[in-house]
């Protein structure tokens, strides 16, 4: 027979044509389908396109966006028109300033939006704190100034004539005009005194850096100190590369020890003069917010006391250094502290609270008398977004419309005519324009990547869109991806939960699939939500195409249903908790697709402790566990979390030794990887060292996995792809 040589054009086009007719046929079982790999999950290549560093301006009805410049690695700040969407202007790019050459990180502009602060070269501290070299920018004058190098929290006094900051434990004032830097306090000392700037269980658990605030009339700033030096230390090695490890070591209060002593003061710019508030009548208490009202002399501060079931919204002198309570909260469980206080013309104020049982928006009086409930229903505000002067009406998001969903409403300051600005069911989230008569909507589902919409705050109609994701769904399309299924699951005991659960493409009821669970499960978190897919998704839409089937339940403890159904876990975290997921593998195995000897569960952090508790009380369910960076002993963790839901070791010790993984490892007997960071500073390592030791002690076997210098994360590098890698394969070993 003699062999007939094709052109090596036409070859090609044969097989693609093969290929496309083979696609055809097998289709339906979906072998043609693209396979998501962790490579590409971990390198961007499912990111979606964002309004990056979006704020919306004040005094003119314009927003600003960080774009990339039209050259390689260059940034701009574009200014755009609300009302038309149209490009007004590029405030600022990179390109004309070779001193920005490092990147813009973040900016801020002060009060009149002429002058800009720049952050660039920014270093990460904890999780939220950082420091960086910062340039000011005039926007008339366009000139470029730099002014510090790797300091904290800069911030504009209200006339735009002054900055304040903090470097090394300290505050300061530089004067724009005169380029004079005051020094406002000289005890900070690392370890030991911090001005102005919060300690490491505050930045974690109240979720605020900056700890001091410009008067309106900017002659004055309110500041929080922290007296550190009783606080327990805590000490990480730090690896590198180095001949010798260097020893890494910070103030940490876990449960039960020492916080920082929180003290308030007031700084008069123009004589140097700094008075301490009298706050004499309390003790071991937090300062959690500090806000300074519409009265230059008067600022407001939440002071919680230890337990955090009694707070205090107090009004501060700013003249005398005196406090009075204005409004007082309490609650059996704990109290919430709110970022929503608004202060009105009138020094009225919003309030946000949970008193009736829901989150909801409520209106005092300036001494604190209850005006009237703005907000009420069995659902709850999520985001409080403005309050519009002109019209009196209130902007906020909510999940009226079902808890796995947000929503944009307003509604009058008194109550009334309310109106519902979203359509479609998902994910929305607003930025309001500055006369209140626009918002670009931020619309994702599950089913919709993240889209951009300019829409009227009159009636919710969309005018234009901005930007959406289509090339990424096109991009998508071609991995004909498995959909993620919400309904509710009810357990055994009778608890209703809001659940999802994601199936092969080609699957088949026929057929018994292993499950693998995943869920964190901490208090008032939320993880079966209507939005678009993160990370874990993509990770589960692999495992997906793979043959596996994952499911999430929010179990009780979690947020967005009411204050009950979020506060029953008091004083028992991990009881309850662990008690559902347990019961929701029970119903999930009597699916006729499922195997119910492969069920297996996959946690982070709050949902490591989870999967660990998982694996030893429910080792007749469960097969399968990996739990990554783990609490594993509540008197491990830090005073501020774990105190507000458990009260002390000292108080408390059956909640926190019976719902301990370290506890319970003689039950272990299925497979159990654990992983974790040895410079993580938040969930020490010191959690998964003392498991792994329990486990040794009681003969079990069992995988583990150290990720030296890396923290919480668990991030850089190839570190996350080895890292979903290593638990894939697992996974495929394991369940």
């Amino acid at each position: 027979m003699t062999k007939i040589e094709l052109p090596l054009k036409n070859y090609y086009l044969m097989k693609r044509v093969y290929i496309i007719i083979f696609c055809i046929i097998t289709s339906f079982v979906g072998v043609c389908q693209q396979k998501v790999t962790v490579e590409q999950i971990f390198t961007g290549a499912f990111r979606p396109k964002l309004m990056d560093e979006l704020q919306s301006l004040k005094n003119t009805n314009q927003y600003t966006v960080l774009n990339n410049g039209s050259s390689k690695g260059s940034q701009q700040i574009d200014l755009y028109d609300f009302a038309t969407l149209n490009k007004v202007a590029t405030l600022l790019s990179t390109e004309n300033f070779k001193e920005l050459s490092s990147g813009i990180d973040s900016y801020i502009f002060d009060k009149a939006e002429k002058q800009i602060l720049i952050a660039s070269n920014s270093n990460q501290i904890f999780r939220h704190s950082f420091t960086a070299d910062y340039y000011l920018y005039n926007t008339v004058s366009k000139t470029l100034t730099k002014l510090f190098e790797q300091v904290q929290e800069p911030t504009f006094s209200p006339d735009g004539t002054k900055v304040a900051f903090a470097k090394e434990n300290n505050l300061f004032v530089y004067d724009i005009t005169t380029s004079k830097t005051t020094q406002i306090t000289t005890d900070g000392k690392k370890n030991a005194v911090i001005n102005g700037i919060t300690d490491w269980v505050y930045e974690e658990e109240f979720a605020f850096v900056r700890a001091f605030e410009w008067s309106t009339d900017s002659k004055k700033i309110g500041y929080i100190k922290f007296d550190e030096s009783n606080v327990p230390e805590f000490s990480m090695n730090i690896f590198q590369k180095e001949l010798y490890p260097k020893v890494e070591t910070f103030k940490y209060p876990k449960a039960g020890e020492k916080n920082s002593v929180v003290s308030l003061h007031v700084f008069d710019v123009n004589t140097a003069l700094t008075k301490t508030v009298n706050l004499s009548n309390y003790n071991d208490f937090y300062i959690a917010r500090i806000k300074w009202t519409n009265d230059a002399n008067i600022f407001s501060a939440q002071v919680l006391n230890r337990h955090q079931d009694n707070l205090d919204l107090l009004f501060v002198d700013a003249t005398t250094a005196t406090a009075k309570v204005v409004l007082n909260e309490k609650d059996k469980a704990y109290v919430e502290v709110t970022d929503n206080l608004t202060f009105l013309k009138d020094n009225s104020f919003i309030w946000t609270s949970e008193k009736d049982g829901y989150n909801h928006i409520y209106l005092y009086d300036k001494t604190g008398k209850l005006k009237n409930q703005i907000t009420k229903g069995g659902w709850e505000v999520t985001t409080y977004y403005g309050f519009d002067e002109k019209n009196k009406m209130v902007y906020y998001q909510s999940v009226e419309r079902g808890s796995i969903q947000r929503d944009i409403y307003k509604i009058s300051i008194d109550g009334k005519n309310k109106t519902l600005l979203s359509k479609e069911l998902g994910t929305h989230e607003a930025t309001l324009s500055p006369d209140f008569g626009y918002f670009i909507d931020k619309f994702q589902n599950a089913k919709t990547a993240p889209s951009f919409f300019l829409k009227s705050t009159k009636d919710g109609s969309q005018i234009k869109a901005i930007l959406d994701n289509k090339v990424l769904e096109n991009k998508l399309a071609n991995y004909n991806l498995p959909a993620k299924e919400f309904f509710e699951l009810t357990t055994e005991k009778g608890n209703t939960l809001n659940a999802w659960i994601m199936k092969p493409k080609d699957f088949d009821t026929s057929k018994k699939y292993p499950v693998l669970m995943y869920q964190y499960s901490g208090p008032g978190s939320q993880q079966v939500a209507n939005d678009w897919l993160d990370a874990n998704d993509y990770w589960f839409i692999m495992l997906a195409q793979q043959g596996y089937i994952t499911v999430c339940v929010d179990g009780r403890g979690t947020g967005y249903k009411g204050a009950a159904f979020k506060k029953c876990t008091q004083k028992e975290l991990g009881k309850y908790e662990v008690e559902d997921q347990i019961d929701a593998a029970k119903a999930i195995s009597n699916y006729p697709y499922v195997d119910k000897s492969r069920i297996g569960i996959f946690g982070w952090s709050f949902g490591g402790f989870m999967a660990s508790n998982c694996i030893l009380k429910g080792a007749d369910v469960f097969k399968t566990a990996i739990a990554v960076a783990p609490v594993t002993n509540w008197r491990f963790y830090d005073s501020i979390y774990t105190e507000r839901y458990m009260q002390t070791p000292q108080e408390n010790a059956s909640g926190y030794d019976d719902n301990s993984p370290i506890n319970h490892v003689n039950k272990l007997k299925g497979n159990f990887l654990l992983i974790h960071g040895t410079a993580d500073d938040n969930v020490h390592v010191q959690n998964s060292m003392q498991m792994i030791e329990a486990l040794v002690q009681a003969n079990k076997q069992f995988d583990w996995a150290i990720y030296p210098d890396k923290n919480h994360g668990i991030y850089g590098g190839y570190t996350r792809i080895q890292l979903f890698n290593k638990m894939t394969n697992f996974i495929k070993e394991k369940l």
